[in-house]
């Protein structure tokens, strides 16, 4: 009885897997049905475009007869008048020669000896020199034995195209495949390559190539894991981004596109900007002066390194670095090779759209610290504040410390001294260090330099006070 049972009970659950098995059998068929009827849709509304595409093909192929047709009756109308202006001069020519023979004919008539010896070393010259004119006459028979119309229609690039014309799959795109080798992160920027996915732009059966590929789609994390934003869009297969947060691991990925949507994603590729060490991550990197020719103003001379910026114009020109932070605590120096008593440098941070022809610091894209032999002020905006016994020399080195991780502050230092208080307070977003010369200064830059110990002490005890605040 419980052996009954129990076969009652597998062979009712048996029978209710098989009639759900059966249903969506049945429901799969209903859809393979409606996909059917699908298919008989799109066709003809291929078969239309099909028509509606070689309709607009053979407007375009009447429409370029037309325009050769006009050209070959415009070519015909130059013959014409060509030929016509030949036969007038050669009527003319044949006219005047044809005057000449008869006069001479006349003379050779003439009984009078002594009559004929007076003109006929005259006719005699005259008829050498009608007859010598005629020899262009070869020429003109040259001409008349060439082609009439020297044209013919060179329709073989259109037979070409007629033969590549076929259909395209309208899928989309399979997945970019990434070339390892050819990525690189460089301080705070990153390069990512690919190239186009397997089988792209080979003709397959049915004369159908792989599908089309219009550009693609490169997007990175935010350095930490978190969600992936798309940073470039365009048909190049390699692109470099700039202005990436320091010791950060960027993961990229990049994906294709066409007019039937969005491919898959490459394989994810990770890659590391520069490191960071020491206390309080202080973001140890190497950067120049920015040496693009857009970026350099026309009175501004670089050094073959990159590190060193003088001036020979009287006004100010702002010079920026090659390396951008948004992240990170950044300390540089700046040495002061020559210097002239009524000069006024400018040192200090600015965005990368800042004013390139006027003091750093007039506008609002630029933060900075102008110093003489005696004083020194900061600078943001026009506005000027705190006003600073202490100037600067030849010789002289100016430090900058810029944190963008805690306090979000720039100081500055002249020969390792503090040049008054928290210059700037509040700095969000990516600067670039920079600096504003005009004639008679010219200074070094040193980059991936350890903070002194005594600044690196100001700078902590200025945390703590505002930790504890």
């Amino acid at each position: 009885m419980i052996v009954s049972m129990r076969l009652q009970t597998e062979l009712s659950q048996n029978l209710q897997q098989l009639s759900e098995r059966a249903r969506s059998t049945t429901e799969f068929i209903q859809r393979l049905k409606g996909m059917t009827d699908k298919v008989h849709e799109e066709c003809v509304a291929l078969e239309e475009e099909v028509e509606d595409r070689v309709a607009n093909l053979v407007s375009l192929l009447q429409a370029r007869k037309s325009r050769l047709i006009e050209a070959a009756r415009q070519t015909r109308e130059a013959r014409v008048r060509s030929l016509r202006d030949q036969v007038a001069r050669c009527a003319s020519h044949l006219q005047a020669t044809t005057a000449l023979l008869t006069f001479c004919i006349e003379a050779l008539k003439e009984n009078d000896s002594a009559a004929f010896l007076q003109i006929g070393g005259m006719l005699s010259v005259r008829a050498a020199t009608a007859a010598g004119s005629w020899g262009g006459a070869e020429g003109v028979q040259e001409i008349a034995r060439l082609p009439l119309l020297d044209l013919t229609l060179d329709d073989k690039p259109l037979r070409r195209a007629i033969d590549q014309l076929t259909f395209v799959q309208l899928k989309p795109p399979g997945a970019p495949i990434l070339i390892p080798e050819e990525c690189s992160a460089e301080n705070n920027s990153v390069t990512v390559a690919w190239q186009p996915p397997p089988g792209h732009g080979i003709v397959g059966c049915a004369g159908q190539r792989g599908p089309a590929i219009e550009g693609y789609l490169l997007e990175l994390d935010d350095g930490c894991g978190g969600e992936f934003r798309e940073v470039y869009c365009g048909r190049e297969t390699i692109c470099t981004v700039d202005g990436l947060h320091f010791n950060s691991l960027y993961n990229a990925r990049v994906r294709a596109f066409n007019s039937a949507g969005e491919g898959e994603y490459s394989e994810l590729i990770g890659l590391q900007t520069a490191e960071e060490r020491g206390i309080l991550c202080w973001t140890v990197a190497w950067f120049s002066w920015a040496t693009g020719a857009s970026g350099i103003p026309q009175e501004v001379s670089i050094s073959e390194d990159a590190m060193s910026a003088s001036c020979e114009g009287y006004e100010h020109r702002v010079v920026l670095s090659s390396v951008g932070f948004s992240r990170g605590v950044h300390y540089w120096e700046l040495t002061i090779d020559r210097y002239h008593s009524d000069t006024d440098p400018a040192f200090g941070i600015a965005r990368a759209e800042v004013s390139r022809d006027r003091m750093l610091g007039k506008d609002d894209k630029g933060w900075s610290m102008y110093i003489d032999r005696q004083r020194s002020w900061f600078m943001h905006g026009g506005g000027h504040a705190q006003r600073t016994e202490g100037g600067v020399q030849q010789g002289s080195t100016v430090g900058v410390l810029l944190d963008l991780d805690t306090t979000h502050t720039l100081r500055f230092f002249v020969n390792d001294q503090p040049q008054g208080g928290i210059a700037f307070r509040d700095l969000y977003g990516v600067f670039y260090p920079a600096v504003s010369l005009n004639r008679g200064v010219t200074v070094t830059l040193h980059t991936a330099l350890d903070v002194p110990r005594h600044l690196l002490a100001l700078h902590e005890e200025y945390m703590t006070d505002t930790v504890q605040s």
